[in-house]
């Protein structure tokens, strides 16, 4: 319309002038109208040129126009509000008292930066909303109490379908510290719908958090992809009413989870009972635990399908490695059962635990131990706490573990220990060496040479404090394995570093922790029957060439796929840069104690080599 009023007063400039340049000027314009004219008519551009005339077969109803149109309902991610849930009392910080006015979960959801949630208790507190109805979440957001940066760290996002948060599945984890009145966000990569969702505190910092935020849309969902931690597969405990783990032999009932195969894959353990496990290491402030499904399973392709599992804390070895790598060399060496092994991340009730290995838990079953119908046993300096054991007629503290104490008949016990102490008898006869009447008529001597080489060449200091023996039939010999418990392994024990300039073996140094009838037992048949130091030479012999030089390349790969997860463990265990359990130095990084690692093992095939052949 502005273009043709223009127009139409240079029109009328040139009618009024009328000389010829006018007229032509004229003449021109007036063409020019005509066109813009048709143009618009066309183009319907101008309300006041007729519109064609109704089509009378329509059947628009023409009263729809006068309806007043309704909003468009939001398509894609939206901020999402529901009910406020999580932690009832918060923490009044002038008197630190409970409260529930003061310093609440609410103020997570004000958008003020300045006020924040605190919890009264320390650890395992969360906050959350209830959306009324499932949605599937593809983004957080929050923010730390301002001066409190670091109180983010390792918090995580869950979400669940049950209103106690027994069925939750992490969403995301927050790996870094925060920013002062700074929002961070993280992008959810979660299929599966949820009702409840909620921000679960790091351990020992109260929440401290000022701000969070949830993104989604309202949708059932699926399981097509669910959320990992890391690359590793991702294990969640979720205990009823979150009660925490606490003692070796009373088990609480939980839901375990383990997401793997980034994310497709999801193995369900309703139902499952977890207590803890392990001597020392259950002293350690990271906890080692044991599973026990209701019904068989084989996690991560386990050769095994069985109710019993366990996970290995592996705090003190801070390559998060060295019982994988034992258990390589126990392959190599050609032992007749190697313990299943794979690194994993754990979640309990909502809190990061760290890196651990989901293991096989030795027993005697099918897969595992093959003495379902014999007896397992273990040379065990703990033994004198367990429920069934012996003391040997030379003082050697003997575990049953199998069968089980509450299967175990009084004529099973009698023969094992009586078995057991023919077989020490053996060994420290005068014909001990006689093939047919000496130790090997109650022992075999090719696992022995194996266990005793998987122990020595790794340099593990309890290799004789804790063996498995097993007997898999009544007329069978007892044989030796599995390996088992290398987290001291590879140069990781004060009492016999540096393993490589003792000189001798390590079961006979000062460090050792095996007895001393142990200890000649073990002398007896390595260095004093030659016809077991002969086929040791052999075994080893066979090992070297099985692929035993390609441990270092077993432990670069391994330190690889371990990375993103050991980043994470050592933000929740800050333990670099100090000694703990038996630890003969701190390194202060992780890629330093795996270096170490890696030239221990190619000192130690030349040293084992060389004792060997003494």
């Amino acid at each position: 319309m502005l273009i043709f009023h223009t127009v139409l007063d240079i029109y009328f400039v040139a009618v009024l002038k009328m000389d010829v340049a006018g007229v032509a000027l004229a003449t021109v314009i007036s063409n020019l109208i005509s066109l813009i004219l048709a143009g618009m008519f066309i183009c319907g551009c101008d309300s006041k040129i007729p519109s064609p005339a109704p089509d009378n077969n329509q059947t628009e109803n023409p009263k729809d126009d006068e309806k007043p149109q309704e909003p468009e309902k939001p398509t894609g991610p939206q901020l999402l509000k529901g009910t406020v849930i999580g932690t009832q009392y918060s923490v009044d910080y002038t008197t630190n008292a409970k409260s529930t006015t003061v310093n609440t979960k609410k103020n997570v959801f004000d958008g003020n930066h300045n006020t924040y949630f605190a919890s009264y208790d320390r650890s395992q507190t969360w906050v959350g909303l209830d959306l009324g109805e499932k949605h599937v979440i593809t983004k957080v957001g929050w923010a730390p109490r301002i001066d409190y940066q670091d109180r983010v760290q390792l918090a995580l996002f869950e979400g669940a379908n049950k209103p106690d948060f027994s069925d939750a599945l992490p969403i995301y984890i927050v790996k870094d510290e925060g920013v002062n009145r700074t929002m961070a966000y993280g992008e959810v990569d979660c299929t599966r719908g949820f009702r409840y969702i909620r921000y679960v505190s790091p351990n020992d910092v109260r929440c401290n958090v000022a701000e969070i935020e949830f993104y989604g849309y309202p949708s059932e969902g699926d399981d097509s992809k669910l959320y990992q931690l890391t690359n590793l597969p991702t294990v969640i405990i979720n205990t009823y009413n979150a009660k925490e783990i606490t003692s070796k032999e009373v088990e609480i009932g939980s839901n375990v989870y383990i997401i793997s195969n980034d994310g497709k894959d999801l193995l369900s353990g309703e139902e499952t009972k977890v207590r803890g496990r392990g001597n020392a290491s259950w002293d350690f402030p990271k906890k080692p635990y044991r599973l026990k499904f209701d019904k068989k399973q084989s996690p991560l392709g386990a050769p095994a399908s069985a109710k019993k599992w366990t996970l290995l804390s592996n705090y003190g070895d801070k390559t998060l490695m060295r019982n994988i790598l034992a258990f390589e060399v126990s392959r190599t060496v050609g032992q007749a059962y190697t313990p299943f092994c794979h690194p994993v991340d754990v979640i309990v009730n909502g809190e990061y635990r760290g890196c651990y290995q989901l293991c096989d838990q030795v027993e005697a079953a099918s897969g595992r131990v093959e003495a379902k119908d014999g007896y397992l046993v273990e040379i065990d300096a703990y033994a004198y706490g367990e429920d069934v054991w012996f003391s040997s007629n030379w003082g050697t503290p003997v575990t049953i573990k199998h069968p089980d104490e509450d299967e175990i008949t009084d004529e099973q016990k009698a023969f094992i220990t009586d078995y057991f102490n023919k077989m020490e008898e053996a060994v420290f006869s005068a014909d001990f060496t006689d093939p047919e009447n000496g130790y090997r008529k109650y022992l075999d001597l090719d696992s022995f040479l194996r266990n005793f080489i998987i122990g020595e060449f790794c340099g593990n200091t309890d290799t004789f404090w804790s063996v498995y023996m097993y007997k898999d039939a009544a007329d069978g010999v007892l044989y030796t394995g599995p390996a088992w418990d290398y987290d001291l392994a590879f140069e990781n024990d004060y009492r016999t570093y540096p393993i490589n300039n003792l000189g001798e073996y390590i079961y006979k140094s000062r460090g050792s922790a095996a007895s001393e009838a142990v200890k000649q037992m073990v002398t007896r048949i390595i260095q004093e029957d030659p016809a077991a130091k002969a086929r040791l030479i052999e075994i080893w012999e066979e090992t070297l060439n099985n692929g035993l030089r390609d441990l270092t390349t077993v432990l670069d790969e391994n330190a690889e796929l371990l990375q993103e997860s050991q980043q994470l463990n050592f933000k929740r265990w800050k333990i670099l840069g100090q000694r703990v359990h038996m630890n003969c130095q701190a390194l202060g990084s992780y890629d330093s104690e795996v270096k170490y690692v890696k030239n221990f093992i190619t000192k130690r095939i030349e040293t084992f080599d060389e004792l060997v052949r003494k």
